[in-house]
């Protein structure tokens, strides 16, 4: 760009190579302050523009060090190294910024699970943009509207937890609107029709962590239609367990049961039927106290597992280890097994990036589990993920849990229960009375 465009300054070009606005740019540093622990700070759309086009006009050291941590970015790179303090980034770029790293060092600027740079915030609108851009170009539909479809519906649920809820329901349902326009009454299951299933599928899901079990029923019901009328089988069991999962958390165990079974009779061998029956099948049996009914479906599931020649496989609608380890400590907790709980949920954790949503929910099973016998090392655990996860980014899921370890504390004075207790009081909910999300 600039080797095109002298006038465009390195600040400017950067902006514009992530393909973000300034209020993108404006709200990235916002959430980085919040994510410190700090007020957002005054910084305007105006303020960032006069930075990147008057050579008289700098942002001061707090801002030239965060514009560096949300482009992640060297100073050389965004021209700011002229910056007093911020000459000091060169020898430790790496510690602050993350610039090029594959870790979760940046998960309190919401970049977690190994995400590279640009499949993060700039990525979710890009793709949208880019669906748009080829559906004008072919507003009929073709071969490559359902390739690009499909790679929308593969970067949502690939980088599912790369985001705050809120925002990446947003984008995915935008880009199921745009879909959705192509789509004729009375015609056959078609590509699109499995891509819209797949969007309906990820809404679901994203307003369940809303805490939206209404509308993630209708989101899911919808999946589940067009799986089918497509003849996805792995998908119709995927939606059939998040509807179990929604309402097991409503409290309904019969419906839970039948959409479990449903989900276990479509799953495809392998990796899906292990999900379905570690997912949707063991929480509910073991919650309505069937003991050796839940272990069965808990063998099933780690025979399935260990016979599919993959043995896991990433995103939303994949299923590994680490969240089979996850589903049978809860399990055993709810059967009153507390050792084992204690120790499936710390293997679980352990194979979690630390600040990641699977992490946070393994360490609240674990805190849930040491509650009886040591309440303050659960309270100082329950006290990290607060620490760790912003609470834009804290599902409903995880929220649950906490409350339930905070019942579990209730009766038991020890050190860190009351900061727990704080701490929940003033949590801000995923969605306020006005319905404005947290994020």
């Amino acid at each position: 760009m600039r080797e095109e465009l002298a006038e465009v300054t390195e600040l400017e070009a950067w902006r514009l190579a992530l393909g973000w606005s300034r209020a993108d740019t404006v709200a990235q540093i916002a959430e980085l302050y919040t994510a410190d622990g700090l007020l957002p700070p005054g910084l305007s759309e105006q303020m960032l523009c006069r930075w990147e086009h008057n050579s008289t006009e700098w942002p001061g050291q707090d801002y030239a060090v965060m514009l560096c941590r949300a482009y992640r970015a060297t100073p050389e790179q965004l021209g700011l190294h002229n910056v007093a303090r911020v000459r000091q980034l060169s020898t430790w770029t790496a510690e602050l910024i993350g610039y090029g790293r594959n870790d979760a060092g940046g998960a309190a600027s919401g970049r977690q699970e190994g995400a590279d740079p640009m499949t993060t915030d700039a990525g979710l609108p890009s793709v949208r943009e880019s669906l748009q851009l080829a559906l004008l170009a072919e507003p009929e539909g073709s071969p490559l509207v359902d390739e690009l479809a499909e790679a929308a519906a593969d970067h949502y649920h690939l980088n599912y937890s790369k985001h705050p809820v809120p925002v990446l329901f947003r984008e995915v349902r935008a880009a199921r609107t745009l879909l959705a326009n192509l789509l004729s009454p009375g015609t056959e299951g078609t590509e699109l029709h499995r891509q819209v299933g797949r969007l309906s599928g990820l809404l679901g899901n994203l307003a369940f962590h809303l805490d939206d079990p209404a509308g993630a029923r209708t989101h899911l019901a919808t999946a589940v239609s067009y799986a089918n009328r497509c003849g996805d089988s792995a998908l119709a069991a995927w939606a059939y367990g998040a509807q179990s999962m929604v309402a097991r958390h409503t409290g309904n165990l019969t419906a839970a049961l039948a959409y479990a079974e449903r989900g276990a009779a479509a799953a495809p061998a392998g990796l899906i039927r292990a999900q379905l029956h570690a997912w949707a099948l063991l929480p509910t049996l073991a919650q309505q106290g069937r003991d050796r009914e839940a272990t069965a479906a808990l063998d099933v599931a780690l025979t399935e597992l260990e016979a599919d020649p993959a043995g896991q496989a990433p995103g939303r609608f994949g299923f590994d280890e680490p969240e089979l380890a996850l589903h049978q400590a809860e399990a055993h907790l709810t059967l009153g097994r507390t050792d084992q709980a204690r120790a499936r949920a710390e293997a679980s954790a352990a194979a979690c990036t630390a600040g990641t949503p699977g992490w946070a929910a393994a360490t609240l099973v674990l805190a849930q589990a040491e509650a009886p016998d040591q309440p303050s090392d659960a309270a100082q655990r329950s006290l990290d993920v607060l620490d760790r996860v912003p609470p834009s980014r804290l599902r409903a899921t995880a929220r649950t849990r906490l409350q339930r370890l905070e019942g579990l504390l209730a009766a038991r004075p020890a050190e860190y229960v009351a900061d727990l207790r704080e701490r929940l009081r003033t949590l801000p909910p995923p969605v306020d009375a006005s319905g404005a999300a947290s994020a």
